[in-house]
């Protein structure tokens, strides 16, 4: 989550830059790509008979994405995110192995922005159709394998800022919080680009 840290204090920082003027494409098309880091925890994971707890890890992700903006105030979004394979090495309470998540599918979403010159302020809900597969290797048990791959829908939301550059070039951060059923608790920390028609 740091580089997420460090990418809010840039952003602020180059909205100065920016022209004064509002954008003339108030409205349309848009493409972008977007680069985050994220955070899981996996609770109470009983299939593996007590010999793990929790999983609590991090790892970066990516997303493509199509959106069109109704006016100043209002767009629609539709996100494809892989959240990467976040994987570890387990050794507690005697027990020791490695596991795997891996989390991907895709996300309409609306914003609601408030512009204030090239800067903008929004608010984010969207909806997940996502793919969790986890692998838990347990070396002491005797079926010492544990996978679930399982399809699944969850809402979501965030916050954030955005500055448009050049009257098309709209860069922004955004924090969002998904809540997943099979994950107790999932956020990230989002920096993306899209280029407005």
């Amino acid at each position: 989550m740091k580089s997420g840290i460090a990418a809010a204090v840039l952003l602020a920082l180059s909205a100065g830059s920016a022209h004064a003027q509002s954008p003339e494409n108030d409205e349309g098309l848009y493409l972008g790509l977007g680069y985050g880091a994220f955070d899981v925890q996996i609770d109470d994971i009983d299939q593996t008979e007590d010999a793990i707890d929790r999983i609590n890890d991090d790892d970066n992700a990516w997303k493509v994405f199509v959106g069109w903006r109704l006016n100043p105030y209002f767009a629609f979004e539709l996100n494809y995110v892989d959240f990467g394979n976040p994987s570890d090495e387990i050794s507690s309470s005697g027990t020791s192995g490695d596991y795997e998540i891996g989390l991907s599918g895709f996300q309409p979403a609306v914003y609601g922005t408030f512009p204030l010159g090239p800067v903008e302020l929004f608010g984010k809900l969207g909806y997940y159709f996502y793919d969790v597969d986890l692998t838990i290797d347990i070396d002491d048990l005797t079926d010492d394998v544990f996978t679930s791959d399982t399809s699944e829908e969850a809402w979501s939301y965030g916050f954030g800022l955005g500055v448009t550059f050049f009257e098309r070039l709209h860069a922004k951060l955004e924090y969002e919080k998904i809540d997943l059923d099979a994950i107790d608790d999932f956020d990230a920390i989002w920096l993306s680009g899209a280029w407005r028609f």
